[in-house]
Protein backbone atom coordinates (compact mmCIF):
# COMPACT_ATOMS: atom_id res chain seq x y z
CA UNK A 1 0.00 0.00 0.00
CA UNK A 2 1.52 3.46 -1.00
CA UNK A 3 1.60 6.13 1.16
CA UNK A 4 2.21 10.08 0.90
CA UNK A 5 3.84 13.11 2.48
CA UNK A 6 4.19 16.11 1.51
CA UNK A 7 6.92 18.56 2.03
CA UNK A 8 6.64 22.67 1.71
CA UNK A 9 9.63 24.09 -0.62
CA UNK A 10 10.75 26.58 -3.05
CA UNK A 11 10.39 29.49 -0.39
CA UNK A 12 9.88 33.29 -0.73
CA UNK A 13 10.39 35.74 2.10
CA UNK A 14 9.90 39.13 2.94
CA UNK A 15 8.33 41.92 1.24
CA UNK A 16 8.26 39.65 -2.37
CA UNK A 17 6.67 36.78 -0.09
CA UNK A 18 3.78 38.89 0.83
CA UNK A 19 3.20 40.35 -2.67
CA UNK A 20 3.35 36.59 -3.98
CA UNK A 21 1.09 35.30 -1.08
CA UNK A 22 -1.37 38.64 -2.49
CA UNK A 23 -1.10 37.20 -5.92
CA UNK A 24 -2.35 33.81 -4.70
CA UNK A 25 1.33 32.49 -6.74
CA UNK A 26 2.53 31.55 -3.79
CA UNK A 27 0.80 30.46 -0.18
CA UNK A 28 1.98 31.29 3.32
CA UNK A 29 4.23 28.82 5.38
CA UNK A 30 2.55 28.00 8.75
CA UNK A 31 0.14 31.35 8.67
CA UNK A 32 3.30 33.86 7.83
CA UNK A 33 2.84 36.01 4.57
CA UNK A 34 6.76 36.57 4.85
CA UNK A 35 7.67 33.12 4.33
CA UNK A 36 5.70 31.17 1.79
CA UNK A 37 6.13 28.31 -0.60
CA UNK A 38 5.32 27.87 -4.50
CA UNK A 39 6.47 23.89 -4.43
CA UNK A 40 5.81 20.36 -2.85
CA UNK A 41 7.93 17.95 -2.67
CA UNK A 42 5.18 14.69 -2.76
CA UNK A 43 6.95 11.72 -1.39
CA UNK A 44 5.52 8.10 -2.05
CA UNK A 45 6.32 5.58 -0.03
CA UNK A 46 5.06 1.86 -0.54
CA UNK A 47 7.08 -0.85 1.48
CA UNK A 48 10.54 0.40 1.62
CA UNK A 49 10.86 1.71 -2.02
CA UNK A 50 10.36 5.77 -1.93
CA UNK A 51 10.36 8.39 -4.67
CA UNK A 52 9.60 12.07 -4.75
CA UNK A 53 8.10 14.68 -7.24
CA UNK A 54 8.48 18.32 -7.11
CA UNK A 55 5.00 20.02 -7.96
CA UNK A 56 3.86 23.51 -8.84
CA UNK A 57 0.62 24.31 -5.76
CA UNK A 58 -1.12 25.32 -9.53
CA UNK A 59 -0.72 21.62 -10.74
CA UNK A 60 -2.06 19.95 -7.49
CA UNK A 61 -5.80 19.56 -9.27
CA UNK A 62 -4.01 17.61 -12.06
CA UNK A 63 -2.69 14.74 -9.53
CA UNK A 64 -5.04 11.01 -8.78
CA UNK A 65 -7.33 12.06 -6.65
CA UNK A 66 -6.02 9.67 -3.85
CA UNK A 67 -2.64 11.89 -4.32
CA UNK A 68 -4.21 15.10 -4.72
CA UNK A 69 -6.77 14.86 -1.47
CA UNK A 70 -4.04 13.57 0.63
CA UNK A 71 -1.28 17.06 -0.55
CA UNK A 72 -4.47 19.85 -0.13
CA UNK A 73 -5.40 18.06 3.26
CA UNK A 74 -1.60 18.41 4.09
CA UNK A 75 -1.27 22.20 2.62
CA UNK A 76 -4.27 23.20 5.01
CA UNK A 77 -1.92 22.13 7.96
CA UNK A 78 1.23 23.54 6.33
CA UNK A 79 -0.46 27.02 6.42
CA UNK A 80 -1.93 26.73 9.57
CA UNK A 81 -0.85 29.45 12.07
CA UNK A 82 1.08 28.13 15.04
CA UNK A 83 -0.22 29.44 18.57
CA UNK A 84 3.10 28.34 20.28
CA UNK A 85 4.41 31.53 18.79
CA UNK A 86 2.47 34.30 19.54
CA UNK A 87 3.13 36.73 16.48
CA UNK A 88 6.62 35.51 17.11
CA UNK A 89 9.16 35.20 14.22
CA UNK A 90 11.78 33.33 16.38
CA UNK A 91 11.79 31.53 19.82
CA UNK A 92 14.90 30.61 21.52
CA UNK A 93 15.03 28.05 24.55
CA UNK A 94 18.31 28.47 26.67
CA UNK A 95 19.69 25.35 27.79
CA UNK A 96 20.22 25.16 31.75
CA UNK A 97 22.18 21.95 32.55
CA UNK A 98 22.06 20.99 36.33
CA UNK A 99 24.56 18.11 35.62
CA UNK A 100 27.90 17.09 36.32
CA UNK A 101 28.65 15.58 33.41
CA UNK A 102 26.07 17.16 30.07
CA UNK A 103 28.25 17.08 27.06
CA UNK A 104 29.62 20.34 26.52
CA UNK A 105 28.55 22.48 30.17
CA UNK A 106 28.51 19.31 32.70
CA UNK A 107 29.38 20.83 36.06
CA UNK A 108 29.08 24.54 35.21
CA UNK A 109 25.81 25.18 36.63
CA UNK A 110 24.77 22.42 38.91
CA UNK A 111 24.29 24.44 41.87
CA UNK A 112 21.23 26.87 42.39
CA UNK A 113 23.37 30.07 42.40
CA UNK A 114 24.97 29.38 39.06
CA UNK A 115 21.50 27.77 38.14
CA UNK A 116 20.18 31.29 38.93
CA UNK A 117 22.84 33.54 36.88
CA UNK A 118 22.40 31.28 34.35
CA UNK A 119 19.18 31.98 33.62
CA UNK A 120 19.70 35.29 34.37
CA UNK A 121 22.20 35.82 31.49
CA UNK A 122 19.85 34.16 29.30
CA UNK A 123 16.61 36.26 29.78
CA UNK A 124 19.06 39.05 28.91
CA UNK A 125 20.54 37.33 25.89
CA UNK A 126 17.36 36.98 24.62
CA UNK A 127 15.91 33.40 25.38
CA UNK A 128 11.88 32.80 25.27
CA UNK A 129 12.42 29.55 27.17
CA UNK A 130 14.74 28.13 29.79
CA UNK A 131 14.91 24.57 29.71
CA UNK A 132 15.61 23.26 33.25
CA UNK A 133 17.37 19.62 32.92
CA UNK A 134 18.76 17.58 36.11
CA UNK A 135 20.07 14.44 34.08
CA UNK A 136 22.31 14.30 30.92
CA UNK A 137 21.03 12.18 27.81
CA UNK A 138 24.42 12.42 26.07
CA UNK A 139 24.94 9.20 24.35
CA UNK A 140 26.31 6.75 26.30
CA UNK A 141 25.61 8.78 29.52
CA UNK A 142 23.79 6.73 32.66
CA UNK A 143 20.71 6.69 34.41
CA UNK A 144 20.49 8.75 37.81
CA UNK A 145 17.96 7.36 40.04
CA UNK A 146 14.57 9.81 40.63
CA UNK A 147 15.72 10.84 44.01
CA UNK A 148 19.28 12.72 42.47
CA UNK A 149 17.80 14.29 39.94
CA UNK A 150 15.07 16.07 41.52
CA UNK A 151 17.51 17.08 44.51
CA UNK A 152 19.22 19.18 41.63
CA UNK A 153 16.42 20.49 40.05
CA UNK A 154 13.55 21.11 42.57
CA UNK A 155 14.64 24.21 44.19
CA UNK A 156 15.12 25.97 40.61
CA UNK A 157 11.82 24.41 39.09
CA UNK A 158 9.98 25.11 42.56
CA UNK A 159 10.67 29.41 42.79
CA UNK A 160 11.39 29.51 39.07
CA UNK A 161 7.81 31.05 38.70
CA UNK A 162 7.78 34.12 41.34
CA UNK A 163 11.46 34.96 40.13
CA UNK A 164 10.12 35.19 36.34
CA UNK A 165 6.94 35.08 35.95
CA UNK A 166 7.03 36.15 31.94
CA UNK A 167 9.40 33.58 30.83
CA UNK A 168 8.32 30.15 30.09
CA UNK A 169 9.60 27.12 31.75
CA UNK A 170 10.66 24.05 30.42
CA UNK A 171 11.61 20.81 32.01
CA UNK A 172 13.74 18.06 30.96
CA UNK A 173 12.77 14.95 32.80
CA UNK A 174 12.00 11.36 31.86
CA UNK A 175 10.50 10.90 35.13
CA UNK A 176 7.19 10.90 36.05
CA UNK A 177 7.28 12.41 39.61
CA UNK A 178 9.46 15.34 38.34
CA UNK A 179 6.90 15.86 36.14
CA UNK A 180 4.35 16.33 38.41
CA UNK A 181 5.96 18.08 40.47
CA UNK A 182 7.07 20.57 37.70
CA UNK A 183 3.29 20.95 36.74
CA UNK A 184 2.26 21.88 40.24
CA UNK A 185 4.71 24.58 39.84
CA UNK A 186 3.36 25.98 36.78
CA UNK A 187 5.56 24.77 34.42
CA UNK A 188 4.63 25.84 30.64
CA UNK A 189 6.29 22.64 28.89
CA UNK A 190 6.97 19.32 29.34
CA UNK A 191 10.82 18.17 27.55
CA UNK A 192 10.44 14.39 27.59
CA UNK A 193 13.33 12.92 25.13
CA UNK A 194 11.97 9.26 25.41
CA UNK A 195 8.53 10.94 24.61
CA UNK A 196 6.77 9.92 27.49
CA UNK A 197 8.32 6.26 27.14
CA UNK A 198 10.87 5.98 29.92
CA UNK A 199 8.41 5.71 32.81
CA UNK A 200 5.37 4.11 32.19
CA UNK A 201 3.40 6.87 34.07
CA UNK A 202 4.27 9.71 32.61
CA UNK A 203 1.85 9.62 29.63
CA UNK A 204 -0.92 9.66 31.72
CA UNK A 205 0.90 12.88 33.91
CA UNK A 206 1.07 14.89 30.91
CA UNK A 207 -2.18 13.97 29.19
CA UNK A 208 -5.44 16.73 29.85
CA UNK A 209 -3.00 19.06 31.40
CA UNK A 210 -3.17 22.60 30.19
CA UNK A 211 0.80 22.44 29.22
CA UNK A 212 2.88 22.05 25.83
CA UNK A 213 4.40 18.86 25.07
CA UNK A 214 7.30 18.04 22.86
CA UNK A 215 6.97 14.76 20.75
CA UNK A 216 11.18 14.19 20.78
CA UNK A 217 12.19 11.65 18.45
CA UNK A 218 14.92 9.12 19.93
CA UNK A 219 15.79 6.01 17.91
CA UNK A 220 17.08 3.54 21.22
CA UNK A 221 17.73 5.10 24.44
CA UNK A 222 20.64 7.26 25.45
CA UNK A 223 22.99 4.77 26.83
CA UNK A 224 22.57 2.67 22.78
CA UNK A 225 21.48 4.99 20.27
CA UNK A 226 24.62 5.90 18.60
CA UNK A 227 25.54 2.41 18.39
CA UNK A 228 24.69 1.55 14.37
CA UNK A 229 21.22 3.42 14.32
CA UNK A 230 19.47 2.27 11.10
CA UNK A 231 16.47 3.58 9.12
CA UNK A 232 14.58 2.80 6.11
CA UNK A 233 13.93 6.62 5.89
CA UNK A 234 15.22 8.42 8.29
CA UNK A 235 12.72 11.44 7.28
CA UNK A 236 9.73 9.34 6.09
CA UNK A 237 10.29 6.93 9.24
CA UNK A 238 9.94 9.84 12.08
CA UNK A 239 7.39 11.38 10.39
CA UNK A 240 5.33 8.20 10.93
CA UNK A 241 6.62 8.35 14.26
CA UNK A 242 5.50 12.38 14.81
CA UNK A 243 1.79 11.11 13.01
CA UNK A 244 1.47 7.88 15.64
CA UNK A 245 2.36 9.76 18.94
CA UNK A 246 -0.33 12.60 17.78
CA UNK A 247 -2.57 10.02 17.64
CA UNK A 248 -2.00 8.67 20.88
CA UNK A 249 -3.13 12.48 22.43
CA UNK A 250 -6.21 13.37 20.15
CA UNK A 251 -8.72 11.44 22.66
CA UNK A 252 -6.90 13.68 25.60
CA UNK A 253 -7.40 17.64 26.48
CA UNK A 254 -5.17 19.85 25.40
CA UNK A 255 -4.41 17.74 22.28
CA UNK A 256 -3.34 20.77 20.26
CA UNK A 257 -0.34 21.57 22.63
CA UNK A 258 2.38 20.01 21.51
CA UNK A 259 5.82 20.78 19.83
CA UNK A 260 7.31 18.55 17.58
CA UNK A 261 11.55 17.26 17.54
CA UNK A 262 13.30 15.26 15.04
CA UNK A 263 16.06 14.08 17.42
CA UNK A 264 18.91 15.73 15.80
CA UNK A 265 22.08 13.61 17.37
CA UNK A 266 19.63 11.24 19.24
CA UNK A 267 20.36 7.77 17.25
CA UNK A 268 21.24 9.18 14.14
CA UNK A 269 24.37 9.15 12.46
CA UNK A 270 25.58 12.10 10.13
CA UNK A 271 24.03 11.16 7.12
CA UNK A 272 20.97 10.89 8.77
CA UNK A 273 21.20 14.35 10.57
CA UNK A 274 22.38 16.21 7.31
CA UNK A 275 18.77 14.70 5.28
CA UNK A 276 16.45 15.60 8.31
CA UNK A 277 18.10 19.08 8.22
CA UNK A 278 17.85 19.77 4.59
CA UNK A 279 14.18 18.55 4.25
CA UNK A 280 12.95 19.36 7.53
CA UNK A 281 9.80 21.49 6.28
CA UNK A 282 8.09 17.95 5.51
CA UNK A 283 7.18 18.34 9.21
CA UNK A 284 5.05 21.49 8.67
CA UNK A 285 2.59 19.16 6.74
CA UNK A 286 1.79 17.82 10.33
CA UNK A 287 0.23 20.74 11.71
CA UNK A 288 2.80 21.77 15.11
CA UNK A 289 5.32 23.52 15.24
CA UNK A 290 8.59 22.56 15.17
CA UNK A 291 11.98 22.58 17.44
CA UNK A 292 14.94 21.44 16.69
CA UNK A 293 18.18 21.69 18.91
CA UNK A 294 21.32 21.45 16.62
CA UNK A 295 23.70 23.53 19.85
CA UNK A 296 27.18 22.26 19.81
CA UNK A 297 25.97 18.73 18.74
CA UNK A 298 28.85 16.45 17.02
CA UNK A 299 27.57 16.15 13.55
CA UNK A 300 28.88 19.88 13.21
CA UNK A 301 32.33 18.32 14.28
CA UNK A 302 31.78 15.51 11.63
CA UNK A 303 31.21 18.40 8.84
CA UNK A 304 33.83 21.24 9.60
CA UNK A 305 36.83 18.39 10.86
CA UNK A 306 39.63 20.63 11.45
CA UNK A 307 37.40 24.02 11.84
CA UNK A 308 35.48 22.48 14.93
CA UNK A 309 35.58 24.53 18.18
CA UNK A 310 34.91 24.27 21.79
CA UNK A 311 31.09 25.67 21.47
CA UNK A 312 30.73 25.47 18.10
CA UNK A 313 28.58 28.39 17.73
CA UNK A 314 29.27 28.82 13.92
CA UNK A 315 27.61 25.36 12.87
CA UNK A 316 24.83 25.87 15.61
CA UNK A 317 23.80 29.16 14.06
CA UNK A 318 24.13 27.85 10.52
CA UNK A 319 22.18 24.64 10.83
CA UNK A 320 19.88 27.10 12.41
CA UNK A 321 19.61 29.49 10.17
CA UNK A 322 19.19 27.03 7.54
CA UNK A 323 16.57 25.22 9.16
CA UNK A 324 14.34 29.12 9.96
CA UNK A 325 14.67 29.73 6.30
CA UNK A 326 12.37 26.28 6.02
CA UNK A 327 10.13 28.12 8.38
CA UNK A 328 11.30 26.30 11.85
CA UNK A 329 11.16 28.77 14.43
CA UNK A 330 11.95 27.35 18.32
CA UNK A 331 15.65 26.64 18.39
CA UNK A 332 16.75 25.30 21.89
CA UNK A 333 20.69 26.55 22.48
CA UNK A 334 23.51 27.02 24.89
CA UNK A 335 24.91 30.33 23.02
CA UNK A 336 21.31 32.50 22.83
CA UNK A 337 23.14 36.04 22.62
CA UNK A 338 24.95 34.82 19.63
CA UNK A 339 22.48 33.31 17.97
CA UNK A 340 19.82 35.78 18.94
CA UNK A 341 22.46 38.00 17.04
CA UNK A 342 22.93 35.94 14.10
CA UNK A 343 18.74 35.59 13.43
CA UNK A 344 17.89 39.40 14.01
CA UNK A 345 20.27 40.07 11.22
CA UNK A 346 19.30 37.46 8.94
CA UNK A 347 15.77 38.60 9.36
CA UNK A 348 16.54 42.22 8.27
CA UNK A 349 18.54 40.78 5.24
CA UNK A 350 15.63 38.61 4.12
CA UNK A 351 12.83 41.08 5.24
CA UNK A 352 13.94 43.56 2.99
Amino acid sequence: MEKYYTRACNFFYGSISKKLVKKKTTLPLCGNTLISFKHVEVFTREQKKVKSKIINIKDIKKLPRAIKNKVLNDIKKITLKRKFLNNKSHVLMGIVNMTPDSFSDGGKFNSINKANQRIINLKKAGADIIDIGGESTRPGSKIISEKVEFQRVKNIIKKFKKKFPKTLLSVDTRKSSIMDYSIKKKTDIINDVSCFKFDPRSFDMVTNKNIWKVIHHMQGTPQTMQISPKYNHVLLDIYDFFEKEIKNFEDYKYNEKLILDPGIGFGKNLKHNLMILSKISIFHSLGFPILIGTSRKRFINQISRDYDTKERIGGTLSSIIFSFSQGVKIFRVHDVKEVKQGLITYETLLNK
